[in-house]
């Protein structure tokens, strides 16, 4: 069977089609332009394919090198990582139960009493930012670009009093609440692996919540997502986001719907 691409069909007899699809290839990740034999696609476009969805599944059930990333976060000065493992007992379990990756396997005492508006409390010990590092879907995300990310960041907010980092295990971004409200945080930021994509195995999302606490809604955080240099959001341009982010929450004492990283979010 001939394979084909979906060009035009309105030239000379005999000369060669045009890839329509060339210019724009270089640009993007995304699948373009894959041609066509018969009714499917060319074999080395779906045997492309197959390698992409087995590199995301092996993102998805890959572990966290815990002792390495430990080293590499007590690398930044912030003091001796916390370690913190999720309900869920296995890879297994985690991927077929979200929930369980959203509660710590033991509870976290909560800082007490937890203050309305952090940014207006008398703070004596309660720190300004609590990070918490997640495996989340995609540990390789995780390894790559967490402790890249907080060391372009933390030089952005001086300003802030920063706890030592918490790595999880087995975690999704709401593990975060926990900790952020057993510190009593103003400010709690969650690294997480994102979900691999078919053509992203390595993405890393940023997640910032202001005042979190176990049940507080999505609605409530900001997101910076799809950090992967060079092909997504570079370390610099994120940790620059991030900052005006932070900002700008605590002017408001707000994440979420009321805080937007545009110029004029923090007017």
């Amino acid at each position: 069977m001939t394979e084909q691409t979906d060009q035009p069909t309105d030239r000379p007899s005999g000369q060669p089609s045009p890839d329509f699809w060339a210019a724009l290839r270089p640009t993007t990740t995304a699948r373009v332009g894959l041609g066509r034999a018969g009714d499917s696609v060319p074999t080395r476009r779906l045997l492309e394919l197959q390698a992409a969805h087995a590199v995301a599944r092996d993102a998805v059930h890959a572990s966290l090198d815990v002792e390495a990333m430990t080293a590499a976060l007590a690398g930044l000065g912030l003091g001796d990582p916390v370690p913190l493992t999720s309900a869920a007992p296995d890879r297994a379990t985690y991927l077929a139960r979200p929930d369980l990756g959203r509660t710590p396997a033991a509870p976290l005492s909560p800082a007490d009493p937890i203050p309305a508006d952090p940014i207006l409390a008398d703070r004596p010990g309660r720190p300004d930012l609590a990070v918490v590092v997640a495996d989340g879907l995609s540990a390789l995300a995780v390894h790559r670009h967490a402790v890249p990310l907080l060391e372009a960041l933390l030089p952005l907010v001086p300003q802030l009093e920063v706890a030592p980092p918490w790595l999880a295990v087995q975690a999704r971004v709401a593990m975060g609440d926990h900790v952020g409200a057993h510190l009593g945080a103003a400010m709690t930021l969650v690294l997480v692996g994102e979900r691999p994509g078919l053509s992203s195995s390595d993405s890393l999302g940023a997640y910032l919540t202001w005042g979190a606490r176990p049940g507080t809604p999505d609605s409530a955080r900001n997101c910076v997502s799809n950090i992967r240099p060079p092909h997504g959001l570079d370390h610099a341009t994120a940790a620059r986001t991030l900052a005006s982010l932070m900002e700008g929450a605590r002017r408001l004492g707000a994440t979420g719907v009321r805080l937007k990283d545009r110029p004029d979010a923090l007017t």
